[in-house]
């Protein structure tokens, strides 16, 4: 082991965050921590993954989850595609290897929703493969060792930045080695303000060396967020509200209420309850929402309105503890706030004379 791994691993050893997939080697769980992790800060993730570690405790009982369920259990987290594809990955595993997880990265990323680095995660965490797990931790880290000047998000300057990585692994404990170098990351390495005196590895890099550290690594500008202005109808008959599944886009697999592109008239919100079979009068706005995803940001205002006669498909329409039960995103949460106050008024909000077909 050269001294760059030694010195790390010892670090690693000496002092870390504990998180609950550190403590196995079992490839499901580092799996689906490692799917939970992308995109989202570990302390974040710690009761996402002990939740659905309950209630999903084998990649059985995942292969055999009910989509809503599924989704619930995610509710939160986000980029809701991981999920569909945990189920997906579930399924392929146990009926092509009888639920043993490939032990190489070139065989793992085959499989849905795992990408270079999760596959070189779960190579080396569960099975200790000789081989590099590169997030954005690494890349950060390995772009100031080495003084490389190329922009990160390059894919070139991956793979060199992979490449690299590879160099510096150790011959055993490859599992401690990817750890300590996305702890080192997260924890010390940071992108602001790095915390150099306290690096193990600090004698090996080339930005500390040359004071660079505020210069690297180089990232080029994403592309600027559009705004996509929308209105949300909260739209209640009795006791219930209508909710609507979406079936692509962002959210697919959610469920949701009437989301309609762009700031409406009233007479607009009026027209489209008609075309759904529906007479309604507004009850009032309540206040608007925003929601930053990764590429998109979205602008919501949120109206109510008293439905007084429907077409009769019931199916769409459900009471509050149904509506609790449902996955949502947190893109409308304060959405099914305001509806939740409201079906939890008093029942004379709502007379029966008015909602008689």
């Amino acid at each position: 082991m050269d001294n760059f791994a030694c010195r790390l691993i010892e670090w690693y050893d000496h002092g870390h965050r504990n998180f609950p997939w550190r403590e196995t080697h079992d490839p499901y769980r580092i799996w689906v921590s490692e799917i939970m992790l992308q995109q989202t800060r570990a302390e974040t993730v710690v009761p996402y993954y002990n939740r659905f570690m309950t209630r999903f405790p084998t990649i059985e009982a995942l292969a055999e989850a009910k989509d809503d369920e599924l989704l619930k259990a995610w509710e939160g987290l986000g980029y809701y595609s991981r999920a569909r594809n945990l189920k997906k990955c579930a399924i392929l595993v146990l009926r092509e290897s009888g639920g043993h997880f490939p032990e190489t990265p070139d065989a793992l990323i085959k499989l849905p929703g795992i990408g270079p680095y999760t596959a070189g995660a779960i190579a080396s965490i569960a099975f200790g493969c000789r081989c590099s797990a590169v997030d954005g931790n690494v890349l950060r880290v390995m772009a100031r060792v080495e003084g490389i000047e190329e922009d990160i998000r390059r894919p070139e300057t991956v793979r060199q930045i992979r490449e690299r990585t590879d160099e510096r692994l150790p011959e055993e404990n490859c599992d401690r080695f990817s750890n300590a170098m996305m702890e080192l990351g997260a924890c010390i390495c940071l992108p602001k303000h790095p915390k150099c005196g306290s690096c193990p590895v600090s004698d090996f890099c080339t930005a500390q060396k040359t004071a660079r550290q505020d210069q690297l690594p180089v990232r080029s500008k994403l592309k600027s967020q559009r705004v996509e202005k929308r209105d949300i109808l909260l739209l209640y008959f009795g006791n219930q509200v209508m909710i609507v599944r979406q079936n692509e886009g962002l959210l697919k697999g959610m469920y949701s209420f009437p989301n309609l592109e762009g700031w409406l008239s009233e007479q607009e919100h009026l027209e489209f309850l008609h075309s759904h079979g529906m007479i309604g009068q507004r009850l009032g706005e309540r206040e608007a929402a925003r929601h930053v995803f990764s590429h998109v940001i979205w602008e919501m205002r949120i109206y109510e309105y008293r439905v007084i006669r429907h077409n009769g498909d019931h199916e769409n329409w459900v009471d509050g503890t149904k509506l609790e039960s449902l996955p949502m995103a947190t893109a409308i949460k304060k959405a099914r706030l305001y509806c939740l106050a409201r079906l939890n008024q008093d029942a004379s909000e709502f007379p029966i004379s008015l909602l008689q077909k």
